[in-house]
């Protein structure tokens, strides 16, 4: 793999320069090849965002600091509102978002948020874009592109993620708009085999994505969530979880994707939702970081794992202990529900608790990111934020 001091280098942005679509380079266009690329040789990414690729995941790799996901699709946000009582409308969707981005000093812990695509056009209840409202709180906005979870044809009842067609320019619209970093979830299930056929169009699926990102200016999260549903323990998680990452460096590497300008968002190690034997915290971290030095070059800037269903507090708890010693990477969270769900019900949609929902949310955030330092200790945290929050078969 080619490291960035090969690479065709390019002016890097400034914060200010993120969202005036009118003052950016135009991304470079590129062929999309369908089939593996044969050896011959070192391939030198001629990537003209490579410089600005390495600071952006730098950037959010950053100490203290991980990503708050809110890139639910607008089917899934109804759901978490009408948890709450409210109607899935637009404005309602527009006044929980703005709940979030406008949290003061969010930025302090969070460095990325990923946006569903409606979120990114859109603008805060005061009029502000959404995007603008994040860079102001020096946290760089990204974008979900992926088109979902469909079933694959062929494999034991097991879905693959689509979205390729059209990727390409979409994510250069996406870059005007003033993202810069993307996400494409796709996942794995355990009790359905997996299938080495669900296990390569998974793997192959997320290089393609990642390399188009790139060369659209977009620094690509690569997300194989091995799903918790199952009663299977914490070491066939850990088989499979070895299997899966092993296939996706394979395809990242043979599609030319520079590591040092990718993050991934891994599931953690932990036993199915429905296994009687649960794990310590210790024992997940054990498991998790011997997964990651086995299967992740140490060029990748950052871990952002997913919270998978876990409650507020095992999330956090995990990850604490995942960084009680220096890992090569940045291990950090890239969580939703694990950040969302009490600051959720203590708005419950009303005006007046838009200034304790958010000091929940912050409450969250900085959890995470003592967690991230390893200085979390779980104490005074409310029952509410330890339930758990598995859902079989959960989609986004």
């Amino acid at each position: 793999m080619a490291s960035a001091s090969l690479l065709k280098t390019s002016p890097v942005l400034d914060k200010s320069e993120w969202v005036k679509g009118h003052t950016l380079r135009q991304p470079s266009t590129s062929a999309v090849r369908c089939h593996p690329v044969a050896p011959s040789g070192l391939t030198v990414r001629a990537s003209s965002y490579a410089d600005e690729l390495v600071k952006t995941a730098k950037a959010i790799a950053s100490p203290g600091r991980g990503i708050l996901a809110m890139d639910e699709s607008n089917a899934t946000c109804g759901k978490r509102l009408a948890s709450i009582g409210l109607e899935n409308t637009e404005a309602n969707r527009q006044a929980y978002r703005t709940l979030l981005v406008s949290a003061p000093g969010l930025g302090q812990y969070i460095s990325g948020a990923i946006l569903f695509e409606e979120t990114l056009y859109q603008t805060t209840i005061d009029g502000k874009k959404m995007v603008d409202v994040l860079v102001e709180q020096n946290i760089v906005p990204g974008i979900k592109v992926d088109k979902g979870l469909v079933p694959l044809a062929g494999s034991n009842n097991e879905s693959w993620c689509q979205g390729l067609d059209g990727l390409a320019p979409r994510s250069a619209a996406y870059y005007q708009q003033g993202a810069r970093f993307a996400k494409w979830r796709t996942v794995v299930s355990i009790p359905n085999g997996p299938t080495e056929l669900a296990v390569k169009e998974a793997a192959w699926g997320l290089a393609r994505y990642a390399a188009i990102s790139q060369d659209n200016g977009l620094v690509p999260i690569v997300e194989p969530e091995i799903l918790l549903d199952g009663d299977h323990g914490i070491d066939r998680t850990f088989e499979v979880a070895k299997k899966v990452w092993a296939e996706v460096f394979f395809y990242l590497a043979q599609n030319n994707v520079m590591f040092e300008g990718i993050l991934l968002k891994p599931s953690m190690v932990t036993p199915g939702a429905e296994c009687k034997d649960r794990s310590t915290p210790q024992q997940v971290a054990d498991y998790t970081l011997s997964l990651l030095r086995q299967r992740i070059p140490p060029a990748v800037p950052g871990i952002m794992f997913l919270s998978g269903g876990q409650s507020e507090v095992e999330a956090t708890l995990n990850l604490n202990a995942m960084n009680q010693a220096p890992n090569p990477w940045h291990v950090s969270f890239s969580y939703a529900r694990a950040l969302q769900n009490t600051c959720l019900k203590k708005w419950g949609g009303r005006p007046e608790n838009v200034k304790d929902a958010q000091e929940v949310l912050l409450i969250r955030a900085k959890a995470n990111s003592l967690a991230q330092l390893g200085k979390y200790t779980g104490e005074g945290e409310s029952e509410e934020a330890k339930q758990g929050m598995f859902v079989k078969g959960y989609v986004y």
